[in-house]
């Protein structure tokens, strides 16, 4: 393959976006010292500004209590309280790493939980989520308000300002995250941003925070029909959503699998039998198939659906909090190149589109289904648990140190297995080049000739790669025999070996053609920077 970059080709502005947000596990994980930890490492180096998770208000925070949830006596239920320390002290270790928090105001404290005959309240997660409206419209009210009061007393009216307050999460998920209607979400929206501009008309509100980029159209003729504020839009994307299609659905109108759930629970058995190592990864990775890797997922989901809800959104920020390549959580390919080179593809070329995004997220530090004790788990973070970098991170970080000014090579340049960005940064051009593939099978390798209209020799060549020797913890772990539990000398052994660093990269230069080679496996990634 032949990649021609001109020296006269224009230039447009380097968005970067993904350092907008990023996101986590859940509210109680924010209180932890090794999260921090974490969260300030993505900021220091990666250069994100703000952070969002989920349940702020979930009862693990305990924000509203009365006192016959610790003594049921009669007439107990009558005294109540709430506290909003937790959730302060999660918010005052998001600031001290640097950053913002982005709050996703979820979910439903069981005291103001709706309880009804043949709609759970739980939902599925680990940590247990009240997922269905509020029982009391005018209780849930007082409660938002309560809280804003709370932070601006803590923070300030100035800082808040400058906050953003998403009203739930994934709205459309029923079992999941909401036991509700559409219509219940978006009368949930109205009243909960109603009650955020009657404490201040400044602080930003906004959602449906939908999965796989829906709802958007019916959402914002509902705000508009009904002069309900909006100052953003939130949605998700993953390239494996299994909702995945901007076509606004509602209830009922998701298709069932055809499948039994009796053939369903037949398959499953006969699946965990033919395990032999049972552990519980394992089974769990039998229940829960990496489907980008079993059936064919395009690799540009993300950039048709975010163009179309642009349209859509006219000239509201529109923000993606939460995106990545797999939304199968344990996926061993989560922790493999291809997330890093699908995210990388995929940050360029959403770029026009979206105003900040967040990519799912920062730290395996995170239970949303089970905290797995290996190390290298299929956990969607860029570190594991302990840090290590993951190839994500690494590929990140190469996009978060190129420069502020893009070369314009057109569309194409991303679109194919293998595609090429370039940008200019203080005296250097910059080139990286990632091989794309949505199913990991080893591939043999791809030459590719770079060549670049420069008027002067180089000073020099470097080179930054993620390959199968190169930014792998995975395949390090591996060779240690996947030890479950890992000392601090095997961890920062690690860190050290799968270290991503520059080294020297030879060249040719002949009548102001600087020529460059590579070779491409699958997913790799390379990052050249060539010093004029």
């Amino acid at each position: 393959m032949e990649i021609h970059i001109p020296a006269n080709a224009p230039l447009i502005p380097h968005r970067r976006h993904w350092q907008f947000c990023v996101g986590s596990g859940h509210a109680l994980l924010a209180l932890r010292t090794d999260y921090v930890r974490q969260l300030k490492f993505i900021h220091d180096t990666l250069g994100i500004e703000r952070v969002r998770f989920h349940g702020i208000f979930c009862d693990d925070m305990r924000t509203c209590c009365d006192l016959s949830m610790q003594n049921p006596v009669p007439g107990a239920a009558e005294f109540t309280e709430y506290n909003f320390n937790a959730c302060a002290l999660a918010y005052d270790n998001v600031l001290e790493a640097g950053m913002k928090p982005f709050v996703e105001l979820s979910f439903m404290p069981e005291r103001l939980a709706l309880k009804e005959e043949g709609r759970p309240v739980k939902g599925a997660f680990f940590y247990r989520p009240n997922i269905v409206p509020p029982k009391d419209d005018g209780a849930w009210v007082d409660y938002i308000q309560a809280f804003l009061r709370f932070l601006i007393r803590r923070y300030g009216i100035e800082e808040i300002r400058t906050w953003y307050f998403e009203v739930w999460n994934e709205p459309d998920l029923p079992f999941a995250f909401w036991n509700g209607t559409r219509d219940e979400y978006f009368h949930l929206y109205r009243i909960t941003s109603e009650a955020i501009k009657a404490i201040d008309s400044r602080i930003p509100v906004g959602g449906p925070a939908t999965s796989g980029s829906k709802w958007i159209e019916s959402f914002l003729s509902f705000c508009g029909q009904n002069g309900v504020p909006v100052d953003f839009v939130t949605t998700h994307q993953y390239a494996g959503d299994p909702l995945g299609g901007v076509e606004d659905q509602g209830e009922g109108e998701q298709k069932a699998s055809g499948e039994s759930w009796s053939d369903r629970m037949r398959k499953a058995a006969e699946g965990l039998k033919a395990v032999e190592n049972k552990t519980f990864l394992n089974g769990f990775r039998v229940l829960t198939p990496d489907k980008s890797e079993t059936t064919d997922i395009p690799n540009d989901l993300f950039r048709r659906n975010a163009a179309k809800v642009r349209a859509q959104v006219g000239t509201l920020p529109l923000f993606y909090t939460e995106w990545n390549e797999n939304a199968i959580f344990s996926a061993y390919t989560n922790d493999t190149r291809k997330v890093a080179a699908y995210d990388v593809k995929a940050a360029l070329e959403v770029a026009d589109s979206v105003t900040g995004s967040s990519i799912w997220c920062f730290s395996d530090i995170f239970e949303e289904l089970h905290p797995f004790p290996q190390e290298f788990h299929g956990g969607f973070g860029m570190l594991t648990q302990h840090g290590i970098p993951k190839p994500v991170y690494h590929a990140m970080k190469m996009l978060a140190e190129a420069g502020d000014e893009r070369i314009d090579l057109g569309p194409e340049a991303t679109r194919g297995e293998i595609g090429y960005a370039a940008f200019r940064k203080a005296g250097e051009t910059q080139v990286l080049l990632f091989r794309q593939r949505m199913k990991n099978l080893p591939l043999p390798g791809e030459d590719v000739r770079i060549t670049l209209e420069m008027p002067d020799p180089p000073r020099s060549v470097t080179l930054r790669r993620i390959d199968r020797t190169h930014g792998n913890p995975l395949k390090l772990w591996e060779e240690m025999g996947s030890p479950e539990q890992m000392t601090r000398e095997e961890i920062l052994t690690l860190k050290e070996k799968s270290a991503v660093t520059d080294e020297l990269c030879p060249f040719t230069c002949d009548n102001g053609l600087v020529t460059l080679h590579a070779t491409l496996n699958e997913n790799d990634i390379y990052f050249f920077r060539i010093q004029a």
